[in-house]
């Protein structure tokens, strides 16, 4: 009857070992069955308790040696940590028992659950160390096999604590992450063996320090030098140095901070076939010389096509209302217009980043169509646009250069497809110039990256030279990524009736323009995504790319009525802002030192968390949703003011919500909204968009992007942006 029940406890006991290994193989298991297993091993846990209920009712009998000191020590503790792992587990549960989700803060519960889930492996593994000469009691190993043996485990565990060095385990600890930071590319296979000799490596040390504990009785023939046991562990311990020094990468975790993502290699560069130009050949696509033309513009076939999204489409917008809209058949550049193009017709180059296969950056949507003539009277064609000083009369007969439209522009970029990106997946900084570490869906996904089709990538941090990524089923390039580029509409509401040939709403204050930039997240790459700006706009993201008419075009045309140039900002002003970690807070008041205008904080209602993870889910919760937060504090009027310097944090590359609920709270028609932002790298993201939406009827003063608090270049920053918009200073 012993002996059936001792087989039960060791059956139990290898359950435990197996589903900790499994446990701590996240990556490969996924969020729901994790969360399912993490149960089984709760069952266990108490099971195993339940069988070995005795040793709880001695606990208080009996003398305390060292060996009984020690292994009670480790008994309780590591009871202690299977049980704060599986509080913390439930307090997040999003599966199994999802009634219990919040029970405890979800912040603190997920910093405690990485950190006791590592201290239950290890506590583990010296757990069943110390009792691993109970287990193999019965098994005789002769000496000279013995040290063979001993060897062996002393390599092996050598490269467990290799491997627990390696992926920075004591970061999770001592609570220095709040996130795992695991690869999931990795084979389970690898993941799961990996565990298996870090788990060894604890093993070893239980097995180690037993050896240094026990008191030889009498009846041993052969006593141990206590040294031994303390030299093993060391060897173990060097041995993992010395591969640490050898191979030297540490995985998991980037250098640049707690906060960055896992980032995949740069993949390496895509061999083309190129033309006499330098760029590479079309493929998919009919290169075309019509008459004395030889541009190398693209022939896009008309066609019909479903334009916006549809509503089951994540990370949509409502002015993306799916419709049916067919397009004429016109040409288009493969490329986005370069600096070295840009330079020769306009004889000077904006951009921020310079290099002449470079795409043009930081034109407005003025300097766009005054680049289109100017390409236009280069190659003597008619041009396009008659520009006045209050406004741009499009002819859509003319054979000249020109913006596309904005249905033009997606049914381009689309090239057939009807999934968000024209990759067809989700797409990946092998296929674009986007900010990598923020792929498809990877808002709703951050701490779990298990559940992206794309994972994250490396960045590049600023434009590339065009072409540089694969080419869409039209032969266009970088028509996701890179720069953002102008299209001729203004924004509005789709019309539905006019689905021929649409150029977009009769009137507006805003122009379209499409395709994300390097620095933009992947939701803003989406083939139907719809960003917006005044004429006036310039941005490190915002470029062009031309069209021509393919046919006679169409015998009539098309005003938009401008105002050329913008008139500087004056006034009185109102410093508005929200502020979350104090950086924006920062700014605003610099702002208000050097100009003395009143300063009004947004204060919400209900806040957000103060902890950093936590903002983080709700933040993107809000925007996934377009919520609007209530707020606490909303002035009365804010007629007595002409400017509004409009300040916020960069989150998940737009606004935060907040700053949404002011913006709809009053009207700002004949107002100057001048804006200023706190960013981690981003610069504006897709702010500016949001606001410009959000205020159509205000003008925008160019916006001032701060990296965090500023540093000691702030107040200077502050100066050069309020001269530059023409607000007074003291």
């Amino acid at each position: 009857m012993q002996s059936k029940k001792n087989m039960i406890k060791r059956i139990v006991d290898v359950c435990m070992t197996v589903i900790l290994l499994f446990l701590m193989a996240y990556q490969v298991t996924g969020e729901e069955l994790h969360e399912w297993i993490g149960m089984g091993m709760t069952l266990t846990v108490v099971v195993h308790n339940i069988l070995n209920r005795k040793w709880y009712a001695a606990i208080f009998k009996g003398k305390y040696q060292p060996v009984r000191i020690v292994m009670t020590a480790v008994n309780i503790i590591l009871i202690a940590s299977f049980l704060l792992t599986a509080f913390c587990g439930m307090s997040m549960s999003g599966y199994a028992v999802p009634f219990l989700y919040g029970m405890a803060p979800v912040s603190f519960v997920r910093r405690m659950h990485l950190s006791m889930s590592h201290w239950s492996f290890v506590l583990m593994g010296i757990h069943l160390g110390l009792h691993i000469k109970t287990i193999f009691a019965k098994v005789k190993v002769p000496p000279k096999a013995s040290i063979v043996l001993q060897m062996i485990q002393s390599l092996i565990a050598g490269c467990g604590f290799w491997l627990f060095i390696k992926y920075r385990m004591t970061d999770y600890l001592f609570f220095r992450v709040p996130f795992a930071m695991l690869n999931y590319e990795k084979a389970a296979g690898i993941v799961l063996l990996e565990n298996i000799v870090m788990l060894i490596f604890w093993v070893f040390v239980g097995m180690q320090v037993m050896n240094l504990l026990i008191k030889k009785g009498k009846d041993q023939k052969e006593k141990v030098n206590p040294l031994l046991p303390a030299l093993m562990i060391m060897s173990a311990v060097i041995i993992g140095f010395v591969l640490n020094g050898s191979v030297g990468v540490k995985e998991g975790m980037s250098e640049a901070g707690d906060w960055q993502f896992q980032v995949a290699a740069e993949p390496e560069a895509e061999i083309k076939t190129q033309d006499s130009s330098g760029k590479p050949e079309q493929t998919q696509a009919e290169q075309i010389s019509t008459g004395d033309i030889k541009d190398g513009f693209v022939l896009i076939n008309g066609g019909s096509f479903m334009m916006g999204s549809p509503s089951s489409e994540n990370w949509r917008i409502e002015d993306e209302v799916q419709h049916e809209v067919s397009v004429s058949s016109f040409y288009m550049d493969p490329y986005e217009t370069t600096q070295k193009e840009y330079q020769r017709l306009q004889g000077s180059n904006p951009s921020g980043f310079e290099g002449d296969d470079l795409p043009v950056e930081n034109i407005s949507w003025l300097d766009a169509i005054l680049l289109a003539n100017t390409k236009s009277e280069d190659a003597g064609l008619a041009s396009a646009y008659t520009i006045t000083e209050d406004s741009v009369t499009w002819d859509r007969s003319a054979d000249g250069y020109r913006l596309p439209t904005e249905a033009e522009w997606e049914y381009a970029c689309r090239a057939g497809t009807v999934t968000p990106f024209n990759t067809e997946t989700s797409i990946s900084t092998e296929e674009a110039n986007y900010w990598g570490s923020y792929p498809y869906e990877i808002e709703e996904n951050y701490f779990n990256k298990s559940a992206l089709e794309t994972k994250p990538g490396a960045s590049q941090g600023q434009t590339a030279s065009v072409g540089s990524y694969p080419a869409n089923a039209f032969g266009l390039y970088d028509m996701h990524g890179n720069v953002n580029e102008w299209c001729w509409d203004y924004y509005g509401e789709y019309n539905t009736l006019d689905t021929n040939d649409p150029s977009g709403a009769e009137s507006g204050t805003r122009h379209i323009y499409r395709g994300g930039g390097w620095n933009d997240f992947a939701k803003n790459l989406r083939s139907a995504y719809r960003a917006a700006g005044q004429s006036s706009l310039q941005y490190s993201n915002l470029g062009v790319r031309l069209v021509r008419n393919a046919d006679d075009g169409i015998s009539s045309s098309v005003i938009a009525e401008e105002s050329v140039p913008q008139e500087k900002a004056s006034g009185k002003v109102l410093i508005a802002f929200y502020s979350w970690s104090g950086n924006t807070g920062g700014i605003a008041k610099e702002i208000q030192k050097q100009t003395d205008a009143d300063l009004y904080e947004i204060m919400l209602t209900h806040p957000y968390s103060s902890d950093y993870n936590t903002v983080l889910m709700e933040a993107q919760e809000d925007q996934h949703k377009q919520a609007r937060p209530e707020i606490a504090n909303l002035p009365d009027n804010i007629d007595e003011y002409d400017v509004i310097l409009l300040g916020y944090p960069n989150w998940w590359a737009s606004i935060p919500m907040p700053i949404a609920t002011f913006l709809e709270s009053y009207d700002f028609s004949g107002k100057t909204i001048v804006p200023f932002c706190s960013h981690g790298g981003g610069r504006f993201g897709q702010s500016l968009t949001a606001i410009a939406k959000l205020a159509p009827d205000a003008d925008m003063g160019e916006g001032l992007a701060i990296n965090y608090s500023g540093g000691t270049s702030m107040p200077d920053d502050v100066t050069n942006w309020l001269d530059t918009n023409g607000i007074k200073r003291r």
